[in-house]
């Protein structure tokens, strides 16, 4: 049985393939980042345009939200009412820019609020079980009522202002905080160097403080970013029935609740500040998605 050898000049070599992507130093850390993390770029980029929005609303072409025009009402948008006016002939375009402030206001002050709150109640809950017995029973109790109704009951004790819509909303919220917290804890203090430190005698403070507080940033930051979303969109509701911010104060909620009368024939007066708060929650909640992967090692996108 005899062999044939191929010489080197016989055997086909495939041609080398382009490199479609650059060297990962090449990258850069900013690529590498936009590339590991898609949903925290893009939600926070969405995130940071309204924020420039909110901050610069004055000098981005508005008028002043609340001047009233009774000549110019409900004019469809064009080059002078880029979103139309309204039945008080005020500009549609002013009145939701400078909206942004009250709902970001709002939505970051529930959030922070209630995150600092809740991670008090819950560190203290879940490694004290005395306290846990009693706290978490009145946590259960502020659970069981919805959200929106309790807000609006207490909303109904004071009068119409966006600092007393962020009480109502921060106290609705602290709960879910509190208990998400507690959770964490109860599964921390199980850990064997949480047993080592008890066991050789330290404190409970500085156990919780360098032991089980760092555990429980993560998932808080991450329910934060929902408390927010979920703070913008009750304060819109607030503000639809009469609950919230004063009229005078100009909020998504407000534009819309002005305009549902004409919402047959003027659909722009609605539409616009509908857009825009469904815009800022869906950046929030992307935002909030890409740091739960980003947190989560059994989430966290490896390349």
């Amino acid at each position: 049985m005899s062999t044939t050898l191929l010489s080197p000049v016989d055997v086909a070599v495939a041609p080398a393939l382009p490199d479609v992507l650059p060297p990962r130093r090449a990258r850069g850390r900013v690529g590498m980042f936009i590339h590991r993390h898609p949903t925290i770029f893009a939600g926070g980029l969405m995130l940071a345009v309204f924020l420039f929005i909110a901050v610069f609303a004055p000098y981005l072409g508005t008028a002043d939200p609340t001047a009233i025009a009774p000549a110019r009402r409900t004019r469809p948008p064009s080059e002078l009412f880029w979103f139309g006016s309204d039945m008080l002939g005020r500009d549609v375009y002013s009145r939701v820019l400078y909206g942004t402030r009250i709902s970001l206001a709002v939505g970051f002050s529930v959030a922070i609020l209630s995150s600092i709150i809740g991670l008090f109640i819950g560190l203290v809950s879940g490694f004290t079980r005395w306290v846990d017995a009693i706290v978490m029973r009145i946590m259960d109790g502020l659970m069981s009522i919805p959200s929106i109704l309790l807000a609006i009951a207490l909303m109904a004790l004071t009068r119409g202002d966006w600092k007393n819509v962020v009480v109502a909303i921060t106290v609705a919220e602290v709960p879910r905080v509190a208990r998400l917290v507690r959770g964490v804890v109860l599964t921390l203090r199980e850990q064997p160097y949480v047993e080592a430190a008890v066991a050789s005698g330290t404190r409970v403070p500085k156990i919780i403080w360098k032991h089980i507080l760092p555990n429980t940033l993560a998932p808080i930051i991450v329910q934060a970013t929902f408390i927010c979303a979920s703070a913008m969109i009750t304060e819109a509701i607030l503000s639809f029935i009469g609950a919230g911010t004063p009229p005078t104060i100009p909020s998504w909620g407000n534009i819309m609740a002005e305009g549902r009368a004409l919402w047959q024939v003027k659909p722009h007066i609605v539409f616009f500040p509908a857009l825009f708060l469904s815009l800022t929650v869906f950046a929030v909640n992307l935002l909030g998605d890409g740091l739960r992967d980003a947190l989560d090692p059994r989430l966290a996108k490896r390349i």
